[in-house]
């Protein structure tokens, strides 16, 4: 697969996502609520590498606020 620059607008951060959150353990920093892991990169990352697919669970935490 060849990354372009269009493929790296279209990618999926965990940042401001309602289900990313910060573990604090040294090997395993990340997490996704949604998907119950704890992972050493993204979980953004994580599902595509695993699933080749991008996330579709993710949820702005600015658009949860004003629904």
């Amino acid at each position: 697969m060849v990354i372009t620059n269009k493929n790296l607008n279209k990618r999926v951060t965990c940042n401001r996502c309602v289900y990313f959150y910060i573990t604090y353990k040294k090997q395993r920093p990340w997490g996704c609520k949604k998907f119950g892991f704890i992972s050493k990169y993204s979980p953004s990352m994580e599902v595509f590498n695993t699933t080749g697919i991008e996330c579709a669970y993710k949820i702005d935490k600015i658009d949860k606020i004003y629904k």
